[in-house]
């Protein structure tokens, strides 16, 4: 085991059934560490000794599903590699911090992806990677500077009235079908109006 290696999850959070965490029991088990667990109606823990350490790790329970929450400081490489396999593997959410040599590399996981990697080194902070968001600044400028929702306010106001005018005639005619149908055109334009703000 190397001595130096310290890792440090934060803020984690995954999602497991029941059979996913008969696994990673198993899985453990067969990796050679010493495990014991215990239940109850709130919370799933396994308890993992790693030298003389032990390891709490605590997954609260809601019907067939458990999620692992916590923050916990692995000192073992080879549990740290596992925890780090199963934030990929259930896609869930952490942040990383990796403690070496007076140096932290900080790691924000989001849905199992690196969004963002952080070297700490002293009082200096450098963003060695960070994913791009899917809207940028310059996207939402565009958006704003578009005419496409002003002409649609235009022409989805002719369709509301079009089609209260085709309600009215067919509440007049006795035809219930038709402003049943015009009654549900209407709700979804209602609907657009409000997501273009009208």
């Amino acid at each position: 085991m190397n001595r130096s290696h310290e890792v440090e999850y934060c803020n984690l959070e995954l999602r497991f059934d029941r059979k996913q965490l008969q696994n990673l029991i198993r899985g453990l088990i067969s990796e050679g560490y010493s495990l014991y667990w215990n239940e109850n109606d709130q919370q799933f823990l396994i308890s993992v000794r790693t030298g003389r350490k032990l390891l709490k790790l605590r997954f609260q329970r809601s019907s067939n599903r458990y999620k692992m929450v916590g923050d916990y400081v692995v000192k073992d490489e080879k549990l740290s590699l596992w925890i780090e396999k199963l934030i990929n593997d259930s896609r869930g959410h952490a942040i990383v911090k990796r403690f070496r040599d007076r140096q932290v590399l900080i790691e924000n996981i989001m849905f199992g992806e690196i969004i963002r990697l952080v070297e700490v080194s002293g009082m200096e902070h450098r963003i060695i990677f960070q994913k791009r968001p899917q809207i940028t600044v310059e996207d939402m400028v565009q958006a704003f500077k578009s005419k496409r929702a002003e002409l649609r306010a235009g022409v989805l106001r002719l369709e509301v009235d079009y089609e209260l005018a085709v309600l009215h005639e067919a509440l007049q005619l006795g035809q219930t079908e038709e402003a049943e149908k015009s009654k549900v055109r209407l709700e979804d334009m209602r609907k657009e109006m409000l997501l273009l703000e009208l």
